[in-house]
């Protein structure tokens, strides 16, 4: 009996977490169909009549297409290379752990506990000619998912024996060929946990291209929902819509990964 009560406080529990994603995703969702009247009330009720046309008007009005092109070129390359980066590091650091590599590490971590400094950063990038341009955006998105990486792949790694190294080693094994035929296989879970929660920080990010990008053209689809905001006027169907939009590739991408986020997050799990 006991047993039965804790169960159904669980499942209570759970449904109420669920409810505060899901009812505002829903409310989101409906009043992306309504008229702009109707919409401006956020109800959760459905549309009087449904306004399809809103999805194309804010693709058209928002520039979405170039949009989309350009998250999709900030998330993908600056997590493929940052992934890859902070793993190849992650390898060094974990076994060569000479006093510089050790404090290296820790160094690295203390980017997991400091804001980002715009108005340096801004500064930095005029410096080296990395201001408004795609490269600067990459690079800034690159070196920010650094310490989360490092932190996770390199705990992961401590669970792999060194012995495997030197096995490869003797068979002939060199570094190149180490890490990418042997070692980075091994890493499959935690790199694609790495990739997918990087991957979506990045498409969700909205400050860093705002600071770094002050033309149109460099814009990614989070940025798109300031076209249909004004000082005395705002589309809102416009604004949910434009949302929806924004959140389905990035959503595809979880659902395609979800099963090797936990496996990958638990593996990197261990203690030294």
């Amino acid at each position: 009996m006991k047993k039965t009560f804790t169960a159904i406080i669980k499942q209570i529990v759970c449904i109420l977490l669920s409810l505060v994603v899901v009812i505002p995703f829903y409310m989101v969702l409906v009043n992306s169909f309504k008229s702009k009247g109707e919409a401006a009330r956020m109800s959760l009720s459905l549309p009087s009549k449904w306004v399809f046309s809103n999805y194309t008007e804010v693709i058209r009005m928002g520039k979405l297409i170039q949009g989309f092109s350009n998250s999709l070129t900030y998330a993908f390359i600056s997590t493929f290379i940052g992934v890859v980066s902070c793993a190849m590091a992650s390898f060094i650091m974990c076994r060569k752990r000479t006093r510089f590599n050790i404090f290296l590490y820790y160094f690295v971590l203390c980017g997991l506990f400091f804001p980002v400094n715009y108005v340096t950063l801004v500064r930095v990038l005029n410096v080296v000619n990395l201001m408004d341009s795609k490269a600067g955006i990459i690079i800034t998105f690159t070196s920010a998912m650094i310490p989360f990486c490092v932190f996770t792949i390199r705990n992961f790694l401590l669970s792999i024996p060194i012995e495997l190294d030197e096995a490869a080693v003797i068979d002939g094994a060199g570094p190149i060929s180490l890490f990418f035929k042997i070692i980075m296989p091994l890493l499959k879970p935690t790199l694609t946990t790495c990739f997918i929660l990087q991957f979506m920080g990045v498409w969700n990010d909205f400050m860093t291209p705002l600071y770094l990008s002050g033309q149109s053209r460099l814009f990614p689809m989070t940025i798109a929902v300031y076209q249909f905001f004004g000082k005395n006027n705002s589309f809102w169907n416009f604004i949910f819509a434009d949302i929806i939009l924004t959140s389905i590739p990035v959503m595809l991408v979880y659902l395609i990964g979800q099963k090797y986020i936990i496996s990958g997050m638990t593996s990197g799990a261990v203690k030294e």
